[in-house]
């Protein structure tokens, strides 16, 4: 009775089971004990894949909870808990995961079979230099809290100098741990690969948490500089104050500089972490490989870089205009007017903007990309997240405004940019969330333009030239030798050879130009709109990016929200809202960058 006994398969092996690959020996197969008594091998996977996934969140829910309650505590009852204490939390959790991280690219991604597939959409170029990009700035940060620490060393704790010291060999260590295995969809060690990249994902939202609330006592200093001298003033700290030297002056100013750079690198590592968690024991067919890869060309735009460069520039000025008057105790009201002024120009176009754009997407006929894409799952969620910080600051200004004068001048500009910045986050986020879900225009028919474009120019060439050419080498032909003197055989040969150099290099940006002309000429009109429209995009979202990043922070300075919520309400809401806004931005760019690239 026993030999006729067969395993029936539970009710989750009984629904389907994925067809296996061809050589199973190099497919790590996921085990869990809670699914072994599933019959099918293929379930199996699938069910302790969601085990590990649930598990490694688990993992990493209860360390940000960890981490935030001491945050927290810090903020409101300093007594307790100190800010050295949330630097040595911090710590430990670094150390970890540079454990990990060198588990990692010693130990896991080195074995057999390890990497079989990688995601061709993870880790953009854009995305990975925005990490060195910031994280070089974080770097600098660090140095500069070093320097700092160490000049005040008298007054200063240990932990001061210690804890920037590991967060340079924690940004190093995990930029390069980036930059060479964001594609990677590794095959084994599941489950601890999920847990390590989790706990590092935590690590680095508690990073940007605390950058938030010490970024908002900056902030506080620049814009209330005498209510804080007197709240810290039976504080020992105040007497932590920095030399009259120059040294101390660079360390204190860059690291006030370079600080909301620090918030950037934490939300672009957690993101391409996310990515990799997403992509741990992914096994990807053969037709999620893109075999072309789209590249960045400047060809078929002239008016969105014409426009979006003008925008750029006008921005600068009014940013260093703002910059330098509102570096005084009392900003000028003119300032405000002049700021919220350019905002009110510019957000109606890039409004108008992306709506054409898409109903030109509504118009086209390039079907929807439903294949399972992470990356850009990410993206949407990312950028539907990051615009509630802008979204949520505009509609707390419109309540406070129409509720106390909206007739005012200033109250009237402000209302105007919180109604326009409201609209503009939704259709640009329409915009681009289309535009990525949209499939790439076959590459055979951009190598046939291509091909076409290079006859053209080839063809365009003037005759006279060649015949010029042909005439000056038939006349060197002909030339008798041995009859004419050698100096005048050099300089012959000198002007005949700069004659041809010049008359090349003449076809050379005579081909060039043809062949933008042509290419610009035989892109669809849909194509080129897109492009101008994204080019613009990008260009705009960069100075909008640039300006709060830099320091100019109107929307606590001007006065009116914070009279009406009082301070510490709307200092709350500034603090949250404000680098969404500005990470909002930066990944906008990157997803306007992917619609130009696609169109």
């Amino acid at each position: 009775m026993s030999d006729k006994k067969v395993s029936r398969p539970c009710h989750h092996c009984k629904s389907r089971s994925a067809s296996a690959p061809t050589d199973t020996s190099k497919i790590h197969y996921e085990k869990f004990w809670l699914y072994r008594h599933c019959s099918s091998v293929q379930q199996r996977d699938r069910q302790a894949q969601k085990a590990g996934q649930l598990f490694s969140g688990l993992l990493a829910m209860n360390v940000v909870f960890l981490g935030s309650a001491f945050i927290s505590s810090m903020i409101f009852n300093q007594v307790a808990i100190t800010l050295a204490d949330v630097w040595i939390l911090l710590s430990i959790l670094k150390v970890l995961c540079l454990f990990w991280i060198i588990y990692y690219l010693l130990g896991t991604s080195r074995q057999p079979h390890a990497v079989l597939y990688r995601d061709s959409h993870a880790g953009a170029i854009w995305i990975r230099g925005s990490v060195l990009l910031f994280g070089t700035c974080s770097i600098l940060l660090n140095v500069f809290h070093i320097g700092y620490s160490t000049i005040l060393v008298q007054c200063k704790s240990r932990v001061e100098i210690v804890f920037p010291s590991i967060g340079i060999l924690f940004i190093c260590t995990q930029a390069y741990f980036l930059w060479h295995h964001s594609k990677d969809c590794i095959q084994v060690q599941h489950n601890f690969t999920r847990c390590g990249l989790m706990l590092t994902i935590a690590t680095n939202l508690l990073l940007w948490l605390l950058a938030v609330t010490n970024d908002t006592l900056h902030v506080e200093i620049e814009s209330q500089l005498r209510e804080v001298e007197r709240r810290f003033s039976g504080n020992e700290t105040t007497l932590c104050t920095c030399p009259n030297t120059t040294i101390c002056k660079v360390f204190q100013k860059g690291y006030i500089l370079l600080y909301p750079f620090n918030t950037e690198y934490c939300l672009v590592c957690c993101s391409v972490l996310y990515v990799m968690w997403k992509n741990v024991g992914r096994r990807i067919s053969h037709h999620h490989v893109l075999h072309t890869k789209p590249k960045f060309k400047l060809q078929g735009v002239v008016f969105g870089p014409l426009l979006g460069t003008a925008a750029v520039i006008i921005g600068a000025c009014v940013f260093m205009i703002y910059q330098i008057q509102a570096t005084s105790l009392a900003p000028s009201r003119q300032v405000f007017v002049i700021y919220y002024s350019y905002y009110i120009v510019l957000l109606p176009l890039m409004s108008v903007g992306a709506v054409i754009g898409t109903i030109i997407h509504a118009l086209e006929k390039k079907e929807l990309d439903t294949l399972k894409n992470p990356t850009r799952s990410l993206d949407v969620v990312l950028l539907m997240g990051a615009a509630l910080g802008q979204i949520g600051m505009s509609y707390f200004s419109i309540v406070a405004l129409v509720a106390t004068d909206p007739r005012d001048l200033l109250n009237s500009l402000i209302l105007s940019y919180s109604i326009l910045l409201i609209f503009q986050n939704i259709s640009q986020n329409v915009f681009v969330i289309d535009g990525l879900h949209r499939r790439r225009v076959v590459a055979a028919t951009e190598a046939k333009h291509a091909r076409h474009a290079g006859q053209h120019t080839v063809a365009a060439e003037l005759p006279g030239e060649e015949e010029t050419t042909l005439s000056s080498k038939q006349e060197h032909s002909q030339t008798p030798p041995g009859k004419e003197e050698d100096t005048k055989e050099q300089n012959g040969e000198a002007y005949s050879q700069r004659r041809v150099s010049v008359l090349e290099l003449g076809q050379e940006i005579r081909k060039a130009s043809l062949s933008y002309i042509h290419t610009y000429s035989h892109l669809s009109w849909k194509r080129r709109v897109l492009r101008e429209i994204s080019f613009f995009l990008v260009l705009c979202n960069i100075i909008l990016w640039v300006m709060p990043t830099f320091g100019a922070h109107p929307v606590f300075e001007n006065g009116m929200e914070r009279s009406f919520y009082g301070y510490s309400t709307w200092f709350v809401i500034v603090n949250f809202g404000l680098p969404l806004g500005v990470f909002y931005r930066m990944h906008s760019v990157g997803g306007l960058l992917e619609v130009y690239v696609t169109a």
